[in-house]
């Protein structure tokens, strides 16, 4: 895959010393056509600093954002406004014109852009069927939800044919089914326009139901990055576990006796692995604890197996386990 993105040793910091605020720290990514990346971190994280660095409508303090081909920082006024046109971006707050009517909305950008009224028309009409708002044109953002809202606000990010969706906490505000099908929606742009995606959101199952990699950020540092499933599967920074892994999702105590960590790298979801181990070796297992999510049609995670306390039967385990490929370790 081509490269859309590099982003390299890019810094930014607000206000004078003493006073300085450093936002983000020496932030080097690669994101290729194609893509659904995902950016996650808690609150005050700088997600949204950096997400606006990418289209430059922030300056980073150093280093430097290379869009398709260009550099950012070697660009005029009208060729960054230009460039601008090749990012659509979508928020939390929708940010629609509540004057405006549906049609109007998604009119705005190609307006600006000098398309001609007819034309412009044709195109919004063309992206309100995409979303699925053919019916809605004539309504007002008042009388929308706000899945519909924030699907006019797709389409209008959409307008002028963008190659790069920036989307920034975009379903924050809505409901878990909503946000389900605003998801959808955007995997389907994606597939179906070749849209890459950037995604900014403090919550993992957004990640997990869209993108195929993913930076954690904190602090203004990112602290790992990679694919989805191999962060899900071995979070390496305390930032990650914490968004991956749900509190509780362990035994706070060890039991006693042998324990081990089954992960799950991408098994099929409707292959019942612990039910065959123990047919198979003829022997009861206990649960003590597990978290794993499915990604896809596959699973992905982790769980603490007891084991039995002879060890005949810990053999046949483990020689159950290293012939079907699955990976372990011992844990205490």
């Amino acid at each position: 895959m081509a490269e859309m993105i590099r982003i390299s040793g890019l810094s930014k910091e607000f206000g004078e010393e003493p006073n300085r605020f450093v936002a983000l720290k020496d932030i080097n990514l690669s994101i290729e056509t194609g893509d659904i990346y995902g950016i996650i971190g808690l609150s005050g994280a700088g997600k949204s600093t950096l997400v606006r660095c990418i289209n430059y409508l922030e300056i980073p303090t150093r280093g430097e954002v290379v869009f398709d081909g260009k550099h950012m920082d070697a660009l005029s006024k009208k060729e960054l406004l230009a460039v601008r046109q090749s990012m659509g971006m979508i928020f939390q707050g929708f940010n629609l014109l509540a004057q405006r009517n549906v049609l109007a909305n998604v009119c705005y950008p190609l307006e600006i852009a000098g398309v001609p009224r007819d034309k412009a028309k044709a195109r919004a009409r063309e992206l309100l069927a995409l979303v699925g708002l053919a019916d809605r044109e004539k309504a007002y953002p008042a009388q929308l939800s706000g899945g519909q809202k924030q699907r006019v606000a797709i389409a209008r990010a959409l307008a002028t044919k963008p190659k790069l969706l920036l989307c920034d906490e975009a379903t924050s505000a809505l409901d878990p089914n909503t946000t389900q099908s605003i998801l959808e929606l955007l995997k389907e742009i994606n597939r179906t326009l070749g849209v890459t995606i950037i995604v900014i959101t403090h919550e993992m199952k957004v990640v997990e139901s869209i993108c195929n990699k993913v930076a954690v950020l904190d602090e203004g540092v990112i602290v790992e990055e990679g694919a989805v499933k191999d962060i899900f599967v071995a979070p390496k920074s305390d930032i990650a576990r914490d968004l991956i892994l749900p509190k509780g999702a362990a035994v706070s105590e060890m039991p006693k006796g042998r324990v081990i960590r089954l992960v799950y790298h991408g098994t099929e979801s409707d292959e019942p692995t612990i039910s065959n181990l123990t047919l198979a070796c003829r022997v009861a297992v206990n649960i003590q604890g597990a978290n794993t999510k499915k990604i896809g049609d596959k699973v992905y995670g982790q769980i603490l197996l007891q084991l039995p306390d002879d060890d005949a039967s810990v053999k046949r385990i483990y020689n159950y386990l290293n012939e079907h490929g699955l990976t372990f370790e011992e844990v205490n």
